[in-house]
């Protein structure tokens, strides 16, 4: 289970990366939260390389 800042961290990400408000991450489980971040992270890595 992650913790509140983690959380944080990652809807703050999501959000400049993805066209997903913070509204809707904040209804979202802790696991879909990481899926979509796991994702917007890795397509960001590869645009960087």
């Amino acid at each position: 289970m992650m913790n509140r800042q983690e959380r944080k961290n990652m809807i703050e990400f999501i959000e400049m990366t993805k066209e997903i408000d913070k509204e809707t991450l904040m209804y979202m489980t802790d696991a879909d939260v990481e899926h979509i971040y796991v994702s917007a992270y890795n397509h960001y890595i590869q645009l960087a390389e």
